[in-house]
């Protein structure tokens, strides 16, 4: 009997409803309401006289209550009619600004519940990305992205639900067409948490951003550098093993050269032969300094390059690079003279290294300058640090030539240098060993006029704390640049900073 009257309230509703043109949709969501309305009503019309009874008598009551509910109906039939349709449209309105919208945003729009069931798709760019994801309405979101980024994802939701509002993940999903030649679509997904008046999690908005390219190149320049490390690496072994295999035929040169020059299994008969051995020795001492330099720098190179710290007196360092130079100065017509603070006291670094770096910034100076020349090395304490200056009136340096200097195998290319032997990896073993010590080099020059290097090193050897494990792995740039200072057009300086070459550490 009920149905019977819903089915016949529906029908008279919907016939009534036809002829004002109402879309279908509308129809059923006003008769919906009319049918609670009724539904209502009929309940009033026992309820509503029978409360009135208590205040009038029956014969008033009755008829009243019966007229006050109809009234009551019709007044609301009308209000639904007046008001549904402007409140649905406007409803409508707003619906279709969200999907316009969700329809301009870059890259796929998923919309899921807190359960991860998609329920809406949208976006600027939904075409680019596999079908079945384009069609995942009803779907859950985990089951479409791939098994080793599953994890990701539900990390992410337990991000959402503990109560932030964004959260990110990297994902794959697989193309599932055989014309692509790529096998996944890399998509990263920012995904906004929304939330009831209670903070309770209802739904989640994801956008899916294709980051194939990116993946790639990324890929592309690990793959690069993992060829570079490894190129990098053989260059240093092999520099090594040539190295060694040179010093072993070098010390029969020497040492025989050195028997012959000494006629010690019998006089040479002229001149022209002790000239020759003079020469060989000379030739074969010069070789095994670029042999040495090269074993240095690969040692650098390779991280393996260990300091000897320990306290000395830079005086005598000074004073054993001016008796190793003094004769070379002296051939070439120039004075080599040192100036040392009076009361500069015992510092502590690596003997070795330091003298080393002396030597080669010495013979630099001498090799760059002209007879009636002088080059000076001094020595001074400034606040913490030692610094050794080594000065010369050279040929000087281009102040656009300065940025080659410290690289490799790199020579100031001019009519200077060409007139002078070198393989450019003395100042390249300076920096390094400057750098290890945790100091640093500027150079300012001048052409025509010389050139004067500065090195700063920690005077009590903190640059280089040995005491730690982790500190003496730490990686130090190498080769080092040179510092850039501002300063005039004429003299440039240049200061230590990082770049992306190769790394040496403290061994």
């Amino acid at each position: 009997m009920a149905e019977k009257a819903i089915a016949l309230v529906d029908h008279v509703a919907g016939m009534w409803l036809s002829r004002m043109e109402d879309d279908a949709s509308e129809r059923f969501a006003v008769i919906a309401v009319l049918r609670r309305l009724v539904a209502f009503s009929l309940v009033a019309l026992f309820i509503v006289p029978a409360i009135i009874c208590f205040v009038l008598p029956a014969s008033v009551a009755l008829p009243l209550g019966a007229a006050l509910v109809v009234a009551l109906f019709l007044a609301s039939c009308a209000v639904l009619l007046t008001v549904y349709k402007p409140m649905r449209e406007a409803a409508d309105a707003v619906i279709h600004r969200e999907q316009l919208a969700a329809s301009q945003v870059p890259g796929l729009l998923l919309f899921f519940n807190e359960q991860g069931v998609v329920h809406a798709v949208s976006g600027r760019d939904q075409r680019q990305f596999p079908l079945h994801l384009q069609n995942c309405v009803g779907h859950i979101l985990a089951e479409m992205v791939h098994v080793s980024d599953r994890i990701a994802l539900m990390q992410a939701f337990d991000t959402l639900r503990q109560g932030e509002d964004h959260a990110t993940a990297d994902l794959r999903f697989e193309t599932g067409s055989v014309h692509r030649q790529i096998q996944f679509v890399y998509a990263r997904m920012d995904m906004t948490a929304e939330r009831d008046p209670l903070g309770r999690l209802v739904r989640v908005i994801g956008q899916l951003i294709d980051v194939s390219e990116m993946e790639a190149l990324r890929r592309e320049a690990a793959r690069r550098t993992t060829e570079a490390e490894t190129a990098t690496e053989a260059k240093s072994r092999f520099l090594a093993a040539v190295s060694h295999e040179l010093r072993t035929p070098l010390n029969a040169i020497l040492g025989f050269s050195d028997i012959l020059a000494g006629e010690y299994f019998g006089k040479l008969e002229n001149d022209r032969q002790r000239e020759y051995v003079k020469l060989i020795r000379q030739s074969g001492g010069h070789l095994l300094s670029v042999v040495n330099t090269m074993l240095d720098m690969s040692k650098l190179e390779a991280g393996r390059y260990e300091l000897m710290m320990e306290p000395f007196r830079i005086g005598d360092v000074i004073a054993s690079c001016e008796g190793m130079l003094g004769l070379q100065a002296k051939q070439k017509g120039l004075t080599l003279t040192s100036r040392i603070q009076r009361d500069l006291t015992e510092v502590v670094a690596d003997q070795r290294a330091v003298q080393q770096v002396l030597i080669n910034l010495a013979s630099n100076a001498i090799k760059f300058t002209d007879s009636g020349g002088v080059v000076v090395i001094d020595a001074a304490r400034q606040g913490e640090m030692l610094k050794l200056t080594v000065s010369d009136t050279g040929i000087g340096i281009p102040a656009d030539k300065i940025d080659l200097l410290g690289r490799p195998f790199m020579q100031v290319q001019n009519d200077y240098t060409r007139r002078y032997e070198g393989t450019g990896l003395g100042l390249s073993l300076v920096k390094g060993l400057v750098e290890l010590h945790g100091g640093s080099l500027v150079i300012t020059s001048k052409p025509g006029e010389g050139t004067v290097v500065t090195i700063l090193l920690p005077a009590d050897g903190s640059g280089q704390p040995l005491s730690s494990c982790e500190d003496a792995d730490a990686p130090v740039e190498f080769p080092p640049r040179l510092k850039e200072i501002a300063g005039g057009a004429e003299m440039m300086k240049r200061k230590d900073t990082a770049d992306g070459r190769a790394k040496a550490k403290i061994a």
